[in-house]
């Protein structure tokens, strides 16, 4: 195979002309490739009147190594043939059938790879499959009415279902490429295999997730909704069982992927002693400016072109006090959604549709926090809890979560100030010419109701940086929406390097909930390795 990189194409060649330069470049006919596949896409909009794609793709031929000889520069290399290492399978006899804890990506990708390889994995998942989770969740956004067990956090596809299907990822893995391989069998369209932010949105990652739990059963494996997780049975340091719904179900090995916002699941385990420790994460507001604006800004006049699709943004700043401020989950064309999992509580998520075309573009905008604040606040949340208590981060969360939903005015209605308000210590009084998108409905009250004073000057901090890296951010109109506080976990579930607890046996502690991954690919890979951990220590039969 021939990997050729940085073939360009103008605004408005198509993808056909992409074969020609690729032919040009190997001084060959482009009737010549035995196969062709586009492996990499991006956009390059630093020159505003002249918008290029960028590529990578890889072609088959004959001849290839005389081919390579006689081009010119270093954008065509020969690839090597990569011969994987044989997987070698543990020889330890497995009495019962691993356990799969949660359906998020993780868990959905730990369970398939176990499914695949013989071992009938048993999946709960607390929450309901994802139709009647996309119903109970609907009903949510129009009600304020709340199920704690099913939710935008809990339930078959985990948190990323109800968020935009972003699939980027900073890591480099050759995981990444299965999981995308897989997605794209469930239906998710071919060009997330190549696409530089690729992305899946709500309506087709809800489809994907039921196809790819309907394989993992043809498979052998066995999905149980409505199953929550209540206890861990130990026996010297080791998992013997686990409580679900109140049945007992013996087992050796448990992936543990029960994402960010378990925290009843937590408390167990803190309870169980099993080790963990807090963790920073980030807190702050969703922003939401008109779709039309950040288009206008990343690609100036080809704004409307109909080859690009919505336009994003990624924002960071350091502060004075040497705080991070940054953008987080960017959905171009969504909305603002209530994502609450505890009575009382409230947070706010951005999602998108594929197609990306609603008004606004919205983005966390958060601020982070680590274990020096939760120590410094505890007498306001929980003045009992230790400084060393693995769980103050989470409480930290609990406690801003339910001053966001009092100043909301309850019935999970969201406390929003326009950026011209809160940069003046103003309450809103009207709408301007963004109309906030969240549901079931807003209250206009001052951000610092329900975010500590260093949270706020942060982002009034970040406001003016970010005005200067985009001309406008720090538009008077612009739409903040409390709060955003599960950015990522606020613990993690220490493990070793066979991927188990350190204190506890069989226990694979694994994804985002464990600390171990910050976004659905990530995720997935965590939850293929800690299959390929019980894998490498049983045998399936």
């Amino acid at each position: 195979m021939i990997r050729i990189n940085n073939l360009n194409l103008d605004i408005d060649e198509n993808l056909e002309d992409l074969r020609k330069k690729a032919a040009k470049k190997l001084r060959i006919s482009k009737e010549d490739f035995e196969s062709f596949k586009i492996l990499r896409e991006s956009i390059d909009a630093r020159k505003k009147d002249a918008i290029k794609f960028n590529y990578s793709v890889e072609v088959k031929c004959k001849n290839e190594s005389k081919i390579i000889s006689r081009v010119h520069g270093k954008d065509a290399v020969l690839e090597k043939n990569h011969i994987e290492e044989e997987f070698k399978f543990g020889d330890e006899k497995l009495k019962h059938r691993p356990i799969v804890i949660g359906t998020g990506p993780c868990g959905m990708f730990a369970a398939l790879t176990l499914a695949e390889n013989g071992y009938a994995p048993l999946v709960f998942e607390r929450g309901e499959n994802v139709d009647k989770r996309t119903e109970t969740v609907d009903n949510f956004w129009k009600t304020g009415v709340l199920n704690t067990e099913s939710n935008v956090q809990f339930g078959e596809g985990g948190a990323g279902t109800f968020s935009d299907g972003k699939l980027t990822t900073r890591i480099k893995d050759p995981r990444c490429s299965y999981v995308l391989e897989e997605f794209i069998k469930g239906g998710a369209p071919e060009e997330i295999g190549y696409m530089g932010k690729p992305h899946i949105g709500t309506d087709i990652l809800k489809k994907v997730v039921k196809n790819i739990r309907e394989r993992i059963i043809a498979l052998g494996g066995e999905v149980r909704f409505n199953s929550r997780l209540e206890d861990i049975i130990m026996k010297n340091n080791s998992v013997e069982a686990v409580i679900v719904n109140g049945e007992e179900i013996p087992c050796e090995c448990v992936v543990l992927a029960i994402g960010h916002s378990s925290r009843d699941t937590y408390e167990m385990l803190n309870k169980k002693a099993v080790f963990m420790e807090p963790k920073p994460f980030a807190i702050g507001v969703r922003i939401e400016h008109p779709q039309d604006f950040i288009n206008e800004h990343q690609y100036g006049n080809y704004k409307n072109h109909p080859r690009l699709k919505a336009a994003d943004y990624k924002l960071t700043y350091t502060t004075k006090e040497k705080r991070g401020v940054y953008s987080f989950c960017m959905c171009p064309g969504g909305a603002v959604v209530a994502s609450s999992s505890e009575e009382e509580r409230l947070v706010c998520n951005g999602m998108s549709y594929y197609k990306r075309d609603l008004e606004n573009a919205n983005a966390a905008l958060v601020v982070t926090v680590n274990s020096e604040d939760f120590k410094a606040s505890k007498d306001l949340f929980n003045k009992d809890i230790s400084d060393k208590s693995p769980l103050i981060g989470m409480e930290f969360q609990r406690y801003y979560e339910h001053l966001a939903y009092l100043a909301g005015g309850g019935g999970y209605n969201a406390p929003v100030q326009l950026v011209g308000d809160f940069m003046q210590d103003k309450v809103t009084t009207k709408v301007g010419s963004v109309k906030p998108s969240y549901t079931p409905g807003y209250k206009f009250a001052a951000l610092k109701e329900c975010l500590p004073s260093y949270v706020i000057d942060s982002l009034k901090e970040g406001f003016v940086n970010f005005d200067k890296k985009i001309t406008g951010y720090m538009y008077s109109d612009a739409v903040m929406t409390g709060i955003e506080t599960r950015t990522s976990a606020p613990l993690k579930i220490t493990r070793n390097e066979k991927l188990e607890s350190i204190s506890l046996k069989g226990l694979y502690p694994s994804g985002e909930g464990a600390g171990f991954a910050g976004g659905i690919i990530s995720a997935a890979v965590d939850g293929i390795k800690s299959a390929e951990s019980i894998m490498k220590k049983y045998k399936f039969k």
